[in-house]
């Protein structure tokens, strides 16, 4: 069995987060909330990417879904984000948290969350992955994304075996809990991970 990559997911709720001490305990990805619909900014984003950065952790960042909106607004907004902090450099990784239907249908969310991702590969050249929940997914809420490396939330399952919903065949990044913080596994290496992110055209 491959060694598990350990990684964390942080947001505003988490305020400031010692990232010297994350990376000392072994935590070699992370993920921080940057935007949250069309106009929110996550008000400790940028903190978390420049400390994720100086402590040599893979850095991730993600949008939180708002179905309702107009994606590539939404998409601008994350990108232009991304760049005030910083922007991004070769292997970070972006994803979007897909875990609320704004009181659409299914359908709607996932041409929703097809246009986003797509409007972001168009303008960063970086393929997102989705985060979401089984039930979700099983809603139909993911539909046609499949091909998007497939980041779940699945804690009710023995860390490094998720359950893994359609459209999905595989997983790529298990989050097996939130105590006391989201805590999250890639099956690989460091090097693997980064292949998934942010390479320069």
């Amino acid at each position: 069995m491959k060694r598990l990559l350990n990684g964390i997911d942080v947001s505003n709720w988490q305020g400031r987060v010692d990232w010297a001490h994350h990376a000392g305990e072994g935590v070699a990805f992370a993920f921080a909330k940057a935007t949250e619909g069309g106009d929110f900014t996550d008000k400790f984003f940028s903190r978390n990417w420049q400390g994720m950065r100086e402590n040599w952790v893979v850095c991730g960042a993600y949008h939180f879904a708002r179905p309702k909106g107009d994606p590539a607004e939404h998409a601008r907004h994350f990108l232009a984000t991304l760049r005030e902090a910083g922007g991004l450099r070769r292997g970070d990784l972006i994803a979007i948290d897909l875990e609320t239907s704004d009181g659409l249908r299914p359908e709607q969310v996932a041409r929703h969350a097809r246009r986003w991702c797509r409007y972001v590969e168009r303008h960063a050249g970086i393929r997102p992955f989705i985060y979401t929940f089984p039930n979700f997914a099983h809603g139909g809420h993911c539909a046609g994304l499949g091909d998007y490396p497939l980041w779940i939330a699945s804690p009710s399952h023995p860390r490094g075996a998720p359950q893994v919903p359609s459209p999905w065949a595989a997983w790529t990044i298990h989050q097996y809990s939130s105590r006391p913080v989201d805590r999250n596994v890639f099956d690989g290496s460091r090097q693997a991970l980064t292949r998934l992110g942010y390479h320069p055209r």
